[in-house]
């Protein structure tokens, strides 16, 4: 076990339409403190900053967790990356047009609860109709 007294997180995106890595997202990342605000005692959200997914969808630089955290959110811009991967595909193949608008979800927020001293690695599955999220390892 570990002796830190914070978690870390770390995440990474596949795009299960193409089998491929999601390049170019954008990921926001916040933490709080307390219950949750369900319950009516969580702290407020404090945007700790973000990051890109890089050329194998991972995002390497998340900021740090601040000590006391309890609840991570991720932030997944993803329709920028739908709306680009639909021009290049236009681009590649224009007599194959796709009508379609983009995204269905244009963003994807994650909120998850951590304990201090675990690492917390959470993969976004994703395709322009749906995603999936898990804790991975």
């Amino acid at each position: 076990m570990s002796t830190s007294t914070t978690a870390s997180v770390s995440t990474h995106i596949l795009d299960t339409s193409a089998g491929r890595p999601a390049e170019g997202v954008a990921v926001r990342l916040a933490a709080r403190s307390g219950r949750s605000a369900h319950y009516g005692q969580g702290g407020e959200w404090r945007a700790l900053g973000g990051s890109a997914t890089d050329g194998d969808g991972r995002c390497k630089d998340l900021p740090a967790l601040p000590e006391g955290t309890t609840h991570v959110r991720l932030d997944f811009a993803v329709e920028p990356y739908f709306e680009k991967k639909q021009a290049d595909a236009q681009q590649d193949a224009p007599a194959n047009r796709d009508s379609g608008a983009g995204a269905f979800f244009p963003e994807v927020a994650i909120t998850f609860a951590v304990v201090p001293g675990e690492h917390y690695h959470v993969p976004l599955l994703l395709n322009p109709f749906g995603y999936s999220v898990y804790r991975g390892s």
